[in-house]
């Protein structure tokens, strides 16, 4: 590996890092088309190998939350094994496309993401204030079964896209598990490590994994959602989010056009 390489890997890792502070999601979608356009990994290899990136970065902001007795999963569990379940289906789903349309796809998750933090925001507390908990359950087992389904369904979207899917788990926790707010972003952070993990090891049996990349970039990545996430507690939300939404936008358009070209 040239050294020049192993610099990208850091900035890129920074870069996921710095999006993961101060937006509190996957730097996945970062990590996937920057590791694809400026050192031409295949999209598979990219994704596996962003999905280790989320590991180190979601495990090291879970165990900041951790300290703070912000994490319970115990009560969130049947949203993790959930996740396993779908994100090894996920991965096989990602296995049998096409180079191109893998790429394509994640290119219009991107845009789609990108349009929705623009015009929806950020501030993840303002929202569940607004809503409230419109989720009630008459048993256990409904509680336990829609968990299940919800966390599968997220589970599905990590092993085709390579994202971890904490906003999603952050809004069922709250929305259907009733979960507090800080303890729901602790404990999403966790689970979002947890889902990453089985993603990995779909994508590794499918020899999709470059490990020493993986490394570089994740330590990267942990060492940058530090600062931005002190800065991003100085920074007006809305301004915030119409410059990482715009970011997503151009990334998932680039990689379209890539593929076209």
């Amino acid at each position: 590996m040239m050294a020049n390489q192993i610099i990208t890997m850091v900035l890129i890792g920074i870069f996921a890092g710095i999006v993961t502070g101060l937006t509190g999601a996957s730097g996945v979608m970062v990590v996937v088309p920057l590791v694809n356009l400026l050192l031409n990994f295949p999209v598979h290899e990219a994704i596996g190998t962003s999905l280790v990136v989320d590991i180190i970065a979601s495990l090291a902001a879970s165990y900041t939350y951790y300290k703070h007795h912000n994490v319970d999963l115990k009560s969130g569990i049947w949203i993790a094994i959930g996740s396993i379940l779908g994100a090894q289906l996920g991965t096989i789903f990602a296995a049998k496309m096409p180079e191109f349309g893998l790429g394509g796809a994640f290119g219009i998750f991107l845009i789609l993401m990108g349009a929705v933090i623009w015009k929806k925001g950020l501030d993840r507390e303002s929202i569940a204030k607004r809503f409230g908990k419109v989720v009630k359950f008459k048993t256990k087992t409904q509680r336990i079964l829609t968990a299940l389904i919800l966390g599968f369904i997220v589970g599905i979207m990590t092993g085709i896209f390579g994202a971890g899917g904490g906003a999603m788990i952050f809004l069922i926790l709250v929305f259907v598990l009733n979960f507090p707010l800080h303890l729901a972003v602790g404990t999403s952070t966790l689970i979002m490590a947890i889902t990453a993990t089985s993603g990995v090891v779909g994508y590794a049996l499918h020899g999709s994994i470059n490990p020493l990349a993986g490394l570089i970039i994740g330590f990267s990545a942990a060492c940058g959602s530090i600062g931005s996430a002190r800065f991003a507690s100085r920074v007006n939300e809305e301004s915030l989010a119409k410059v990482i939404g715009i970011i997503f936008i151009l990334l998932g358009v680039i990689m379209i056009v890539i593929r076209l070209v």
